[in-house]
């Protein structure tokens, strides 16, 4: 079949992460005692690396090191550390001319930058996978992506472009602003491009499937599952996908800067992925947070991380067979969509991204109490120049509306809302 070729020329174009996802199946075929005595043996190995590498970690570590570095006594790692002392977490031994640098959303109201190898990209695409099959899904079947975040939008329609997603067997459509046009759009091209999986953004896909309901568009069979990804998955808006693409929704748990934390089975349940992540659900600020290690990233490790999320481990078995723990999310990366006078829907992540790489911001969040105005609150204790602050107004102006004003105002702190979690975009015009 057409599929098989493509993933054999995919195989040869990315060896190592086919090696990665062979090993990744292997670990999933162990007992649920072999993979806790992996997880470990490799959160040994990654808190010794940490320590013995990166000078925050030497230092952040230095008193309890002569105990012997166990997890429970080592302090946590908060995001404005990691935003302060981004360059003294990465490891001693790597090149700096081979790391590339993330940029996460900032869910929480804290955009983290962050360093990551050739590796780590390999490795979290190895994960994906190994997440898509869990729905059916074989490599070289074709997906569809809904993302909202301009960085993830492969730009130009050159030759190479073509011929590397038609490999790939994956086409990404950029999401972050839709109209009854793009919706109409998106769903005249899942009907062409007949893909086995769909994954973006739960708001994304929820406003789709609720056009596909109203506009009664016939869905192609090929689909096997929907992957729900980077925000709250709800009910509500899981029934709507189910409905509308004919297929079961799979919630999937991640970051950028530590990816494939969970996912969801069949059975509905969420499995940590114990071989790549250490889990922990603690009681902080009267919530139970999710505090998570990579057990991979070598390059800038996250230990004991608090990802700014809810949520609590489960104990027991899943009926799917799979030996990886259960968890539950809490609420959280709670957003509100953008909406323009004209009848513009902009997904949150476009407003995230408006701020990627820009130096001095502790905290913000954009609010929208009127049509055609923006308020975006800041906790900046330098400031952002003027000719940046001006450059994101004619930027909104842009590509969201021309009669969109952004009015920037300076916080000491921005309050959290009663649950406990920070919204960092809010929607209630009057």
């Amino acid at each position: 079949m057409i599929y098989r070729l493509k993933n054999w020329l995919h195989r040869n174009r990315h060896p190592e992460r086919y090696a990665l996802l062979d090993g990744l199946l292997r670990n999933q075929a162990m007992t649920r005692e072999q993979l806790l005595a992996k997880r470990e043996h490799d959160l040994s190995e990654i808190i010794r690396h940490a320590y013995d590498r990166a000078p925050y970690y030497r230092e952040k570590y230095a008193e309890v090191a002569a105990q012997g570095l166990a997890m429970g006594s080592l302090p946590i790692l908060h995001k404005d550390e990691v935003i302060r002392h981004r360059d003294r977490l990465v490891a001693a031994d790597f090149d700096w001319s081979a790391l590339k640098i993330g940029n996460t959303g900032g869910s929480t109201g804290k955009p983290v930058s962050f360093y990551y190898d050739a590796f780590k990209g390999e490795l979290m695409r190895a994960g994906m996978a190994r997440s898509y099959m869990w729905a059916g899904w074989k490599p070289g079947e074709k997906i569809l992506n809904f993302w909202g975040a301009r960085q993830d939008i492969k730009s130009g329609p050159g030759f190479g472009q073509r011929v590397n997603a038609y490999i790939a067997a994956e086409r990404t459509i950029g999401a972050y602003e839709y109209t009854e046009a793009e919706l109409r759009a998106w769903a005249a091209t899942i009907r062409s491009y007949r893909p086995v999986l769909l994954q973006g953004y739960a708001s994304i896909l929820a406003e789709l499937a609720r056009y596909v309901i109203d506009h009664k568009i016939p869905m192609p069979a090929t689909l096997r599952g929907v992957f729900s990804t980077a925000e709250v998955l709800y009910g509500w808006q899981r029934e709507l996908m189910e409905r509308a693409f004919g297929c079961k929704v799979f919630n999937q748990y991640g970051s950028r800067e530590i990816p494939n934390i969970a996912c969801e089975c069949r059975h509905g349940n969420l499995h940590v992925f114990t071989d790549m992540v250490y889990l922990e659900s603690l009681d902080i600020e009267h919530e139970r947070r999710l505090i998570v290690t990579s057990l991979t990233n070598r390059a800038m490790p996250f230990i004991r991380y608090d990802i700014g999320d809810s949520g609590r481990l489960k104990e027991g078995d899943c009926a799917c067979g799979s030996p990886f723990p259960l968890m539950e999310i809490g609420l959280c990366r709670s957003n509100d969509l953008i909406r323009t006078r004209s009848g513009k829907r902009f997904y949150p992540s476009y407003f995230i991204h408006l701020l990627d790489g820009l130096e001095g911001i502790g905290q913000y969040q954009f609010v929208q109490r009127e049509a055609d105005k923006i308020t975006l609150n800041l906790v900046a204790p330098g400031g952002l120049p003027a000719e940046t602050l001006g450059a994101l107004g004619e930027r909104i102006r842009r590509e969201v509306d021309a009669g969109m004003v952004l009015e920037v105002v300076y916080v000491d702190e921005i309050k959290r809302t009663v649950s406990g979690k920070h919204r960092f975009v809010i929607s209630n015009p009057v």
